[in-house]
C-alpha cells in the first residue's frame, strides 16, 4: 500500500474525527455562551428571574460610575496581582531550571503541593494568618515592630496577597518550562563579551523566555480578572470585585439579566485585552 493511498485515506477520515469534539463544543461552549448573550438583552422579572422584553438598559447600567469603579478596582488589582507573580515567580522558575536535574522534580512538587488542598481551605488559612489576633501580627508584635495590630483582613491588601499567593504557581510553571530549554553556553557567551548582569538578562535571558512570560501573565491576569473566592473571603463588602458583582445581581439581586451583561462585558473586555496584548504589547516588551 502506497503513502499516498495511507495519506489520502487519512484526509478522508479527518473530518469524522473531529465531529464529536465541535458538537461538544457546540453543546458546552457555544450554546452557554448564546444563552447568557440572549439573556442580557432581557429583562427582570417582578419577583426575579427573566421576562423576554428585549431592551439595552442591562449594558447602559453599567455605565453607572459605581459599576464602573468596580471593573477599575478588578483591573487594577489584576495587574497588581500578576506584576507580583511575575517579579516573585521569575526568579523562583530561573533557580529551578538552573539547579541539578536530580533537585528539579521535588522543587516542582513544592510548586504543586497546595494545589492538593482545597483553594477555599486555603483562603480561609490566610483569614486566620491576617486578622487582628492571626499569626502574622501576633508575631510582629512579639518581636517588637509594631505596637498595635495592622488592619490587614478586610482591604485590597489582603485581597492581593491571597490572589498572589493562589496564582503564582501558574507563573512559575510556564517560566520554568521556557528556561529549563535556556541553552547555558548563550549566558556563557555574553559574559564572556563583557555584558554586565543587567544585559544578560534583558538581552538574553529576558528574550528566550518570552513564551513563558507570556503564558505566565495571560494564566494569573484572566482568573485573578474574575475572582471571587479571594475578595468574599479577605476583602469583604469594602473590596468588592466584578466576579463578586456577577454572583451578587445572579443569587442575592436575582437580577439575571444584568448580571448577564457583567458577565459578558468581562468575558469581551479580557478578549480585546488578550488579544492586544499578544498582537502588540508582548512584541513590544520582548522587540
Amino acid at each position: 500500500m502506497s503513502m499516498d493511498y495511507r495519506r489520502g485515506v487519512a484526509r478522508r477520515r479527518l473530518p469524522w474525527l473531529i465531529v464529536p469534539p465541535a458538537i461538544a463544543l457546540l453543546l458546552f461552549f457555544v450554546v452557554p455562551l448564546g444563552l447568557v448573550l440572549a439573556v442580557s438583552f432581557a429583562s427582570k422579572g417582578t419577583y426575579g428571574g427573566v421576562q423576554w422584553i428585549v431592551t439595552v438598559m442591562n449594558y447602559t447600567a453599567i455605565l453607572d460610575p459605581l459599576y464602573l469603579g468596580i471593573f477599575w478596582r478588578s483591573l487594577w488589582i489584576a495587574l497588581l496581582t500578576t506584576a507580583a507573580c511575575l517579579m516573585l515567580g521569575f526568579p523562583l522558575a530561573y533557580l529551578i531550571a538552573r539547579s541539578p536535574k536530580r533537585w528539579q522534580a521535588a522543587l516542582l512538587l513544592l510548586i504543586i503541593i497546595p494545589f492538593w488542598t482545597n483553594f477555599l481551605v486555603r483562603t480561609y488559612a490566610w483569614m486566620f494568618i491576617l486578622r487582628a489576633e492571626g499569626l502574622l501580627n501576633t508575631a510582629l508584635m512579639t518581636m517588637g515592630i509594631i505596637n498595635e495590630p495592622l488592619n490587614l483582613l478586610f482591604t485590597d491588601t489582603a485581597v492581593l496577597i491571597g490572589l498572589v499567593y493562589g496564582y503564582l504557581p501558574f507563573m512559575v510553571l510556564p517560566l520554568y518550562a521556557a528556561l529549563e530549554r535556556l541553552d547555558p553556553a548563550l549566558i556563557e557567551a555574553a559574559w564572556d563579551l563583557y555584558a554586565n548582569p543587567r544585559q544578560v538578562f534583558s538581552r538574553v535571558i529576558l528574550p528566550l523566555a518570552k513564551p513563558g512570560v507570556v503564558a505566565g501573565c495571560l494564566l494569573v491576569f484572566i482568573p485573578s480578572l474574575g475572582a471571587y473566592v479571594t475578595p468574599d473571603l479577605l476583602g469583604g463588602a469594602k473590596s468588592m470585585m466584578i466576579g463578586n458583582l456577577i454572583q451578587h445581581q445572579y443569587l442575592v439581586v436575582r437580577d439575571w439579566p444584568f448580571g448577564s451583561a457583567l458577565s459578558f462585558v468581562l468575558m469581551a473586555g479580557v478578549l480585546l485585552m488578550v488579544f492586544y496584548y499578544l498582537r502588540t504589547g508582548a512584541a513590544k516588551s520582548f522587540g
